[in-house]
């Protein structure tokens, strides 16, 4: 029974650690798109459609992650 309990801290820390991780990457990537384009007006569109294929990225390999840990919490 003690192994569960270590299973499910585990499972906390890793789904813990992944959404910071995911926060601070989107964080950091809406934050150069808008530098980007302050510096380049024109090119809004080709930096907002990349920004948003990338956090898309983002967010599926932090859902990946997160149903990682639940499979290991329940196991």
């Amino acid at each position: 029974m003690e192994h569960l309990g270590w299973a499910y801290l585990a499972a906390g820390i890793g789904a813990a650690l992944t959404i910071i991780g995911a926060g601070l990457g989107i964080g950091k990537l809406a934050a150069a798109a808008m530098e980007a384009s302050g510096r380049q007006p024109e090119a809004a569109g080709a930096v907002r459609t990349s920004m948003i294929i990338a956090a898309a990225l983002i967010e599926g390999a932090t859902f990946f992650a997160l149903v990682i840990c639940i499979l290991l919490a329940l196991k």
